[in-house]
C-alpha cells in the first residue's frame, strides 16, 4: 500500500488503501481458485455504456456503440450517467483492481473484453439490447467471443416465441455463446427478456452482510417465479450487495470521494489546513470549518460512509447488476480449466455445485448460491467436454428420453408420477461419455412430476428442463406438460 502522505489530491500522492468502509473483495467471498484468472478468454457485456477505466481500458479487443453516439471507447473523457452502469459491471468481473493496488480486481482480471453499448441518450428498448444481440451474432467468431453478459432488462415480459431478445440469446447459446443475465431487482415481479430466455444463466442476488464466511446470508430482493414460458428462474444466485465498483475519473463524485478519502487518513497536524483548503471540493458544509477538530473527522467519515466509499477510487453497489457479472467471471475460470465445455455443460455444472440457503424459498434462489471453488474443481475434472450432449426430454412414440450428467454418480433414477414414485422401477443407463441416460413410458396424463435420485440418497430436479414447482421440503419437483 501507499504512505499516507499530507499533500492534496491534485498532485496524485494520496493513499489507495482502504479505508474502515471497506468490503470484502469479492474472490475472497467466494474463495475463488487464484490459479484461473480468465486468461485466453473473451468476455463479451452488452450494457447501458462504458468509460476507458484504468482497471480494464488495456484488455478491450473491441467496442461498438450500436447508436453511433460514442466514437470510440476512448473518446468518452467526460462520462455521463449512462456510463456508469456498464463500466461498473465490467470492472466488478473483470477489473484488475490497478486503483485499489490490486485488491478490488475482479475474479477474471485477465479475461479480454468485448464492449457494446446498447443505450440512446441513456435509455434502453428492447430494439437496442435485440440490436445489441445481432452484433454479438455477427461477430462472435471473430472476436472469439465465449461468454456474453447482459446486465439489463427489456421493456416487457413476453414467451419466447414472441420475443426477438429471447430468440436471439437461444441462438447465441445454440452457437457455443454461454450467457449470463441478471434476475432483475424486483422481487414483486418474475424476470422478463433477456433473463427469461431458457437456456441463458439467470442470476439472482444474495447479502453476506460484508463478513467474511458468514453462515447467514440474506436473499436479495432479485425478480424471481415463472417465466411466460413456463420456467422457473432465476438459475442461481451470487453477491448483489457490498460489491466493489470504481468512482469514474472525471466525475464530480471521484473529485468528492478523493479528497475525502485524504482528509481521512491525513494526521491530524494536518486536518486542519487541509479541511481549509478543500473542504468545498469535497461537498462540505462550510458550517465544518466551525467544528471541532474530533466533530469535523465524523463529517468527513458520514461522507464516505454515505458515498458508499471503501477505497478512494472504488464505492460498494448492489444489484443482480453485479451478481450476474461476478458469475460471468467463474465461467471464465470454468472455461480456462477447461475450454471444451458447452453451454450446456457449464449450466449443468453451476447447478450441480450450488447449494441452497435452506431457510428460504427455492423457488428465489434457483439451485442455490454460486461456489465458485467447486465449480472450478468440477470444470477441471470434466473430462467429456463436447461429447456430453445434453438434450431437454425428448418424445420418441409412447416414450419420453431423459439425460443426466454426472460422472461421480454410481446410480441414478427416474422416480416420479408415471411410475408412481416408486423407486428401482425406472434406473439410467450409464453411456461412455459419462451421460445417463432414460426412456420412461407415459401414461394418458397430459402433466407429470418427476425428480432424480441420485445414489439412492441425493434427489434432484431434471437440470436440463426449466420447469418445476416447489416440493414442500427446500427444493423442487420437475414438471413435464405433454
Amino acid at each position: 500500500m501507499h504512505d499516507i502522505v499530507s499533500s492534496g489530491p491534485g498532485d496524485h500522492l494520496h493513499s489507495h488503501a482502504l479505508n474502515r468502509h471497506a468490503v470484502i473483495p469479492t474472490s475472497d467471498k467466494l474463495n475463488a481458485d487464484p490459479r484461473f484468472t480468465g486468461l485466453g478468454i473473451r468476455i463479451a457485456f452488452l450494457d447501458s455504456g462504458f468509460y476507458p477505466h484504468p482497471d480494464i481500458v488495456d484488455r478491450v479487443v473491441a467496442f461498438h456503440d450500436i447508436h453511433g453516439e460514442d466514437r470510440s471507447l476512448y473518446s468518452v473523457v467526460e462520462p455521463s450517467g449512462y456510463h456508469w452502469h456498464g463500466t461498473q459491471t465490467v470492472v466488478s468481473c473483470a477489473g484488475n483492481g490497478s486503483l485499489s493496488n490490486g485488491v478490488y480486481r475482479g475474479i477474471a482480471h485477465q479475461a479480454e473484453l468485448v464492449l457494446v453499448k446498447v443505450s440512446k441518450s441513456g435509455a434502453i428498448g428492447d430494439d437496442s439490447i435485440a440490436a445489441g444481440l445481432e452484433w454479438i451474432k455477427e461477430n462472435r467468431t471473430k472476436y472469439d467471443i465465449r461468454i456474453l453478459n447482459i446486465s439489463l432488462g427489456g421493456d416487457m415480459d413476453a414467451a419466447t416465441g414472441d420475443s426477438k431478445i429471447n430468440q436471439l440469446c437461444e441462438e447465441l447459446v445454440e452457437s457455443g455463446l454461454v450467457i449470463t443475465v441478471a434476475s432483475g431487482n424486483s422481487s414483486e415481479r418474475c424476470t422478463i427478456p433477456p433473463a427469461s430466455a431458457p437456456s441463458v444463466i439467470t442470476v439472482g442476488g444474495y447479502s453476506d452482510g460484508n463478513v467474511i464466511e458468514s453462515d447467514k446470508l440474506d436473499l436479495y430482493h432479485s425478480s424471481f417465479g415463472k417465466t411466460a414460458d413456463g420456467n422457473v428462474k432465476p438459475e442461481l444466485i451470487a453477491p448483489a450487495m457490498y460489491v466493489a465498483a470504481p468512482i469514474l475519473p472525471n466525475t464530480p463524485d471521484y473529485q468528492e470521494a478523493e479528497i475525502l478519502s485524504m482528509l481521512s487518513s491525513v494526521p491530524d497536524f494536518s486536518f486542519a489546513a487541509l479541511l481549509a483548503e478543500y473542504w468545498r471540493d469535497a461537498g462540505l458544509n462550510e458550517d465544518i470549518l466551525n467544528l471541532s477538530p474530533e466533530d469535523a473527522r465524523q463529517l468527513v467519515e458520514y461522507g464516505l460512509r454515505k458515498r458508499k466509499v471503501v477505497a478512494t477510487h472504488y464505492q460498494h453497489v448492489d444489484g443482480t447488476s453485479f451478481a450476474a457479472p461476478i458469475t460471468a467471471s467463474v465461467v471464465a475460470q470454468m472455461l480456462e480449466a477447461n475450454p471444451s465445455l458447452t453451454p450446456a455443460a457449464i449450466k449443468n455444472i453451476l447447478a450441480m455445485s450450488a447449494e441452497r440457503i435452506r431457510s428460504d424459498r427455492p423457488i428465489r434462489q434457483g439451485y442455490g448460491v454460486l461456489n465458485a471453488r467447486r465449480a472450478v474443481d468440477l470444470a477441471a475434472s470434466e473430462m467429456h467436454g463436447e461429447a456430453i450432449g445434453f438434450r431437454a426430454p425428448t418424445r420418441n412414440g409412447e416414450m419420453i428420453e431423459f439425460t443426466f450428467h454426472d460422472d461421480h454418480a454410481e446410480s441414478v433414477q427416474f422416480v416420479g408420477d408415471p411410475n408412481n414414485w416408486i423407486k428401482d422401477s425406472a434406473p439410467f443407463k450409464r453411456m461412455a461419455n459419462g451421460l445417463w441416460t432414460a426412456s420412461v413410458r407415459i401414461r394418458e396424463q397430459q402433466r407429470f412430476r418427476y425428480k432424480f435420485l441420485i445414489d439412492n440418497e441425493r434427489w434432484i430436479e431434471d437440470p436440463t428442463h426449466g420447469m418445476k414447482e416447489e416440493d414442500g421440503f427446500g427444493g423442487f419437483h420437475s414438471v413435464l406438460q405433454i
